[in-house]
C-alpha cells in the first residue's frame, strides 16, 4: 500500500524528456484519426504515440500531440509545418513542457494610476475635476414638491 509517489506519476525530468521528443500539431481536421496523423509524420521518424485531444463530450479540439522515439525526429517534423492534411494547413511546433502553477494566480492588479475602480486622484490645476475617465456628472432637474 505504501508506494513511492514518483513511481505512480511521471517526474518533471521524465515529462521534459518525453516533451523533447514530442511535437504539437494545430489545426487538425475533426474527422482525422490518429492513424492518419501517424501516417503524415511517418517520414520524420518512428512515431511512438499520437494523442488527439478531445473536450468533455468526446469531440476533438482540433489539435494533437505526436510523440516520437527519437529526439531528432522533432526537427524533421518541424519541416512539415504548413503542410496539408484533410485539406487543412497544419501548424507544427515543438511541444512545450507544462510548468505546474503557471496559471495559478491571474487576479486583477490595480493600475498604479487608476487604483482598483478606475478613479483618478484629483490633481490641482487639472482642467476638470476627477469624475472618472471620460465621465461627466449628471445634472438633474430639481424635483417638484409633491405633498401627496
Amino acid at each position: 500500500m505504501n508506494e513511492d509517489p514518483s513511481s505512480t506519476s511521471a517526474t518533471q525530468a521524465e515529462k521534459e524528456e518525453v516533451d523533447a521528443r514530442s511535437i504539437y500539431v494545430g489545426n487538425v481536421d475533426y474527422a482525422c484519426t490518429p492513424e492518419e496523423v501517424q501516417q503524415h509524420f511517418q517520414s520524420c521518424g518512428t512515431v511512438n504515440r499520437v494523442t488527439i485531444l478531445t473536450d468533455k463530450f468526446g469531440q476533438p479540439k482540433g489539435f494533437a500531440y505526436v510523440e516520437f522515439v527519437e529526439v531528432d525526429a522533432v526537427q524533421n517534423a518541424l519541416l512539415l509545418n504548413e503542410t496539408e492534411l484533410h485539406g487543412r494547413q497544419l501548424k507544427v511546433s515543438a511541444k512545450r513542457t507544462n510548468i505546474p502553477g503557471m496559471k495559478q494566480y491571474r487576479g486583477r492588479r490595480p493600475n498604479p494610476y487608476l487604483g482598483f475602480r478606475g478613479r483618478r486622484p484629483f490633481m490641482p490645476g487639472a482642467p476638470f475635476p476627477s469624475y472618472g475617465y471620460g465621465r461627466v456628472p449628471r445634472f438633474r432637474r430639481p424635483m417638484r414638491y409633491r405633498p401627496y
